[in-house]
């Protein structure tokens, strides 16, 4: 199956620029806060809602950090490498509820996939330098609804170097944060 990474092209260059990172650095360490020139509009258990306008193209989004973090071979991952999961939404594209995981401080493992497991369901993701999306764009909306019930999301993937990680998100709050961003993008 041919991967269509125009989401990642288009994706890459406005989280970093919300993230205030220049796009050059997206293959580099990024800063351990990348919300820094994004405005909170709530933050919602474990979820935060934003919003920022990177060259004047407003982005909102929900962001959280992973609850637990494991790793094979063991302790592989530093706190510099921080781990976000994002639901964005990029009206100007008409872009709604985009879900994407971007990491710090290291790469994905080319030509690999990522996988998103949550109440018992798997969502295969393609992975490109430090960001992996849905495969299967049409499965975002399916896969919002099973977050929004569910209690934890569990993505699995590999770096560059060989480590799997094991990432645990919880999803107390997303159903307010996606909310509070979309009434925020409408």
């Amino acid at each position: 199956m041919k991967v269509n990474n125009t989401r990642s092209l288009v994706l890459l260059p406005l989280v970093a620029a919300a993230l205030a990172l220049p796009a050059t650095a997206l293959a580099q360490p990024r800063s351990s806060n990348p919300t820094a020139q994004a405005t909170l509009l709530g933050q919602y258990g474990d979820w935060g809602a934003y919003t920022a306008s990177p060259g004047g193209r407003k982005v909102c989004f929900a962001l959280s950090k992973p609850t637990s973090q494991q790793d094979n071979p063991p302790n592989r991952r530093t706190a510099a490498n921080a781990v976000y999961l994002f639901v964005s939404t990029r009206p100007d594209e008409k872009v709604s509820n985009e879900i994407s995981v971007l990491v710090t401080g290291y790469a994905f493992k080319a030509n690999t996939e990522a996988t998103m497991t949550i109440g018992g369901g798997g969502f295969p993701m393609y992975t490109q330098n430090d960001g992996a999306w849905v495969k299967n764009a049409a499965e975002e909306a399916r896969l919002i609804e099973a977050m929004r019930k569910s209690g934890d999301a569990v993505i699995k993937a590999q770096t560059s170097k060989g480590t799997a990680t094991t990432d645990t998100f919880s999803l107390k709050g997303i159903s307010q944060a996606l909310d509070r961003a979309a009434q925020e993008c409408k």
